[in-house]
């Protein structure tokens, strides 16, 4: 099993890639105006505790309408790298389901929710519109799908941005340098402005590395020693190697 890493590598060129309206500064605005403008968001509140045993469809659907709006409240504050980071931080915390299972129970009184979406923006440091769009997704009972609303943000800021996301899986962590060269290697095959490297770890691969990339993370560039092994015994049809 592969253990993630927090660490990312970024490659781009010089200037700093510019979000929209980038020549303002950043500026308030409320997420919640925003998604008011999307009737798709369905912002009304269920009466029962549902969202979470919808289909996949419409929860990757309904992921897609909040990464949007919020996206444009992004881009209208020119602080779209910035937001980028907060959703990563709140990939984070919603890792542990157990946070989705409190703000999605319906017992829970608000006052409770509160309190802690306060603790997590102070401790994170997140934008007032980031945690304006925490307070909606709470009170429409959707915390089951921040992990989703957090890739299709990713995906909305790497269209904008040009850029081209990455995962190495090595045995131990790379140096810089090594990372620099994997992300000029991806940048020339996909064209990219630029190159963003996640970073994980497995030590099944015994030595070496993989590069996976794409938006659907199809394409898979494998260097690991575990591939050669794989290789060399299928050449001499011998037994599959256990590793």
């Amino acid at each position: 099993m592969a253990a993630l890493r927090l660490a990312s590598f970024t490659l781009r060129p010089a200037a700093a890639v510019a979000s929209p309206s980038s020549g303002a500064g950043p500026r308030s605005a409320s997420f919640a105006r925003a998604a008011r403008g999307l009737p798709s968001l369905r912002l009304v509140p269920p009466h029962r505790r549902g969202d979470l045993a919808r289909p996949r469809a419409a929860a990757d659907a309904a992921a897609e309408s909040y990464a949007s709006a919020l996206s444009e409240v992004a881009a209208e504050n020119g602080t779209l790298e910035k937001t980028l980071s907060d959703m990563e931080k709140l990939e984070k915390i919603f890792a542990d389901e157990a946070v989705a299972e409190f703000f999605d129970n319906p017992t829970v009184p608000r006052e409770e929710k509160t309190q802690l979406i306060d603790e997590i923006a102070k401790s994170s440091e997140l934008q007032p519109h980031v945690v304006n769009f925490l307070n909606v997704v709470v009170d429409n009972f959707r915390a089951g799908i921040v992990p989703q609303i957090v890739t299709e943000f990713e995906n909305v800021y790497n269209a904008l941005s040009g850029t081209e996301v990455a995962t190495v899986t090595s045995v131990v962590q790379l140096e810089s340098k090594d990372l620099a060269q994997i992300a000029q290697h991806v940048q020339k095959m996909t064209g990219a402005q630029n190159v963003r490297l996640k970073t994980q770890l497995d030590p099944e691969l015994i030595a070496g590395f993989t590069v996976q990339y794409g938006r659907d993370g199809s394409n898979f560039i494998d260097m690991s020693v575990r591939k050669q092994i794989e290789e060399i015994a299928s050449e001499f049809e011998l037994p599959s190697v256990a590793l």
